[in-house]
């Protein structure tokens, strides 16, 4: 494994017209990149991650399983506005010599597509044999192979959009709305809106599972219980758990960035976008998933020109995608080695 920052010596022009000076992009790679490149894997991850998905998706990547740096070239990068080393809020802002804090400019969903290209012409790529991604990973996937749709051979977007839905826009609204609550939010520090963030999360943690997985996973032991219940000690938890390792301005800004993507935006529509892609592409939907419910992944399958899609049963709603790695990983191994012997496994 290998963690590399690139960074970019020319203003980089947003999709709002701003220029923004000193891209800086984290990522991690696994692996060599052979000479053909044909053995190059590209993660995209979600919202909270980071360029390691050895640390968040770890049965997905390792020797003998589906994503192998013995035999695959595996790059992941951290997406601007996060807080795990590419350009963020924390930053100083070059023109007052002070953290962006509240500042830091507006990335798109196409705004951090367009990074990428600049890093992958860095690195000499000119081909990518699969692209990978969930949630908000999914909605960059798919910006880029609408830019270039010469550049991936396959592409596997998993529990996301083509655009994303008003259901997810008042999922994020409402957590920045939490965020604003809190009375430290306008301090120009970097705990600002911390316990507003801890809010937030448990605002999420309700569209990213379901009422079966809190059922299964937070129903009491005992039937004398009249408070502490362990579900809330479980909202508390989580959002504890992401106050310790993010920050608000990271969670705010990047909630705002899931919000901007429409890959119908200027292209005439979400369709005819659709209808650019040529990577062969296998669309994972999973059952239950509150968040990026599984007709959004029909949509997208239904349109992009012979895709395939793939429901994967879970109890766990949107979390799924982070969980269910064997059925993930045998959809995935049984998509290539059909295309690429012209074998149908069943």
């Amino acid at each position: 494994m290998n963690q590399k920052v690139f960074t970019y010596d020319q203003p980089f022009i947003l999709e709002s017209g701003k220029a923004f000076h000193g891209l800086r992009l984290a990522y991690t790679t696994y692996g060599r990149m052979n000479e053909e490149q044909s053995n190059i894997i590209w993660i995209f991850h979600a919202l909270t991650a980071n360029s390691n998905p050895h640390e968040w998706w770890p049965e997905m990547i390792g020797e003998g399983r589906v994503f192998d740096p013995l035999r695959h070239f595996i790059i992941c990068v951290n997406m601007p506005g996060s807080c795990y080393g590419s350009s963020g809020p924390l930053d100083t802002n070059p023109e007052t010599g002070i953290p962006y804090y509240h500042d830091f400019p507006f990335f798109t969903i196409r705004d951090m597509a367009n990074a990428y290209r600049l890093l992958q012409a860095a690195l000499g790529i000119t081909r990518i044999k699969i692209g990978i991604g969930g949630s908000t990973g999914g909605q960059q996937l798919l910006e880029w192979a609408v830019q270039d749709p010469e550049l991936f051979k396959y592409i596997i977007p998993l529990a996301t959009n083509a655009v994303h839905s008003p259901w997810g826009k008042a999922f994020n609204a409402t957590q920045r709305f939490a965020i604003e609550a809190d009375q430290t939010w306008k301090n120009k520090a970097a705990d600002a809106g911390l316990k507003g963030m801890e809010v937030a999360r448990g605002v999420a943690l309700l569209s990213y599972r379901n009422a079966t997985a809190y059922n299964k996973t937070q129903s009491e032991t005992s039937d004398d219980n009249l408070e502490f219940f362990r579900s809330e000690s479980y909202q508390r938890y989580q959002g504890s758990k992401l106050a310790a390792r993010f920050n608000a301005f990271s969670y705010y800004a990047l909630s705002k960035s899931m919000d901007s993507h429409n890959l119908g935006r200027g292209r005439g529509s979400v369709v005819k976008a659709l209808e650019t892609i040529k990577a062969t592409t296998l669309v994972l939907a999973l059952e239950g998933d509150l968040l990026f419910p599984p007709g959004e992944q029909d949509f997208i399958a239904e349109h992009v020109p012979d895709a395939v899609v793939r429901h994967i049963a879970t109890d766990y709603g949107h979390d799924g995608f982070l969980l269910e790695f064997e059925q993930i990983s045998e959809a995935i191994q049984k998509f290539i080695t059909r295309h690429a012997t012209g074998v149908i496994i069943k």
